[in-house]
């Protein structure tokens, strides 16, 4: 009967005593934990970096020689230095050395880090006026495009204008060839022989447009851009502003 009874009063859980077991294994490692850390001794460095931390933290006293030469000069404690207190109020910190580094190589590696950055920035600053270039380079040809489609039109626009007059003056022939617009026919002939007549004349559209206007002013007082036939030269020379798109402008 006393048997039974002690085994009811048992707690039958499933898992309970693995549990149970667990935290007594956790409970004894860390009371090992503890015991070894507090058995264990200090290395030569740990205690001297204790001394030395306490010893900073520790105000000066009376007991030490500069301290107490100071105080027969007038100091006070937590007074700055100086006779008109400019100077420190602080003692100056202590730079202690822990690696194993020669001397130096703080400052070496600095320095690789300054080259570094600086680098970094030239090649930024490189690549910005690289980048700069290119897009004023694009602004000048697209602008130099632009002009020379004006210069183009300018040019047309003059041929047909000479051939007009040169026709109403009875001139079958222009002065050079390219003072007329080429006939619709010429423009439908093969490739090789546009490319002929391309080639046959060596000067450039600037050239053409200002030999021309200067014929039309010349022979027909007639200024392109300002559309106008003038009486004669004087006329021409008093009223027309230039002999160029910019003067007109």
């Amino acid at each position: 009967y006393l048997l039974e009874l002690l085994t009811l009063r048992q707690d039958v859980r499933p898992g309970l005593p693995m549990m149970r077991r667990m935290k007594e294994t956790i409970q004894k490692e860390e009371k090992q934990k503890e015991a070894n850390e507090k058995n264990r001794q200090k290395s030569i460095k740990e205690e001297e970096k204790e001394r030395r931390d306490l010893v900073l933290k520790s105000a000066l006293g009376t007991e030490n020689k500069g301290f107490a030469l100071l105080q027969k000069m007038g100091y006070k404690s937590g007074q700055a230095l100086g006779k008109s207190g400019e100077g420190i109020v602080e003692p100056i910190p202590l730079n202690i050395k822990t690696g194993l580094s020669g001397l130096g190589h703080e400052e070496l590696k600095k320095r690789k880090a300054e080259e570094k950055l600086e680098n970094y920035r030239q090649k930024l600053h490189m690549k910005k006026q690289a980048n700069e270039q290119a897009a004023d380079q694009f602004r000048i040809r697209f602008k130099n495009k632009q002009e020379e489609r004006k210069m183009e039109g300018d040019l047309r626009k003059s041929q047909r204008a000479c051939q007009q007059l040169d026709m109403q003056k009875d001139i079958d022939v222009p002065k050079e060839t390219w003072f007329w617009l080429e006939p619709e026919e010429e423009e439908k002939k093969d490739e090789e022989d546009e490319e002929d007549k391309c080639t046959s004349s060596d000067k450039s559209v600037s050239e053409k447009l200002h030999i021309l206007t200067a014929y039309l002013r010349e022979e027909h007082f007639y200024c392109i851009w300002c559309g106008t036939t003038y009486e004669d030269s004087e006329d021409l020379s008093s009223n027309c502003p230039g002999d160029s798109a910019a003067d007109h402008d």
